[in-house]
């Protein structure tokens, strides 16, 4: 990740922090903007969302980088928890219609960008494409699981934003013009009334290419997919 974005992840770790706990919240109060937090209280954040394994040893908390520590890589509980620790180094990113990059994204741009960034797997470009891209299975919403996407309908059609979920019945997207990659917690009216439901493309495996199986592309109108692709790009999307 740029200098930039590492400025922006670790300005946003005191926000992320504070949804934890009364005492996270205090902890992200005292914290000077730009600086990371205590180790205690982004440890209790993911500690919170089953990130971390608990063995009684030392945990230890995710940087401002895209790729986490060695260490907290291996103690994570799965491949979809590295997924959610590498989408929340993106907290504060603004949004931007039609952005996949941390300078900027679009709800099915930040998704895109994370599971290709964390996972290798390459999803379609728009929300809508992503509910129905084949391969990728419907979850119902009591057997949740981190790294599930997440669909709402926030623009009177179906399917029309998506985000990763990343436990404790919190997602993490970016959410519209004005405002930039945060968390939220589905039991808020605003979003249990426009859930449309899951779609999980992790099946435990370390090795996305298994996940779903690639597209199939023309190859008088495009070259031939890689293993992880889904579908071809889509230059818009929401």
């Amino acid at each position: 990740m740029e200098p930039a974005s590492a400025q922006r992840a670790a300005a946003a770790a005191p926000a992320a922090a504070s949804s934890a706990d009364p005492q996270a919240i205090a902890a992200a109060e005292d914290a000077p903007r730009g600086t990371a937090l205590p180790d205690d209280a982004l440890t209790r954040l993911l500690r919170d969302r089953g990130l971390i394994a608990k063995d009684g040893g030392k945990d230890t908390p995710p940087t401002a980088e895209v790729a986490p520590p060695k260490g907290l890589r291996e103690r994570v509980s799965d491949a979809a928890s590295d997924l959610v620790i590498t989408s929340m180094n993106f907290l504060g990113v603004p949004y931007r219609r039609g952005g996949q990059s941390d300078a900027g994204f679009d709800c099915s741009g930040f998704t895109r960008y994370i599971f290709e960034h964390s996972v290798g797997l390459v999803l379609p470009r728009r929300a809508e494409e992503q509910a129905r891209a084949p391969g990728l299975k419907t979850v119902a919403r009591d057997e949740l699981k981190p790294g599930d996407l997440v669909f709402f309908n926030t623009l009177r059609r179906t399917f029309s934003h998506v985000g990763i979920y990343i436990g404790d019945n919190k997602f993490i997207h970016s959410p519209r013009a004005g405002g930039e990659v945060r968390m939220e917690d589905m039991r808020v009216s605003y979003w249990t009334k426009r859930y449309n439901g899951a779609r999980r493309a992790l099946d435990g495996s370390s090795d996305s290419s298994r996940v779903a199986p690639a597209a199939t592309v023309p190859a008088a109108t495009a070259p031939p997919p890689s293993a992880n692709t889904l579908v071809p790009a889509d230059p818009s999307g929401f």
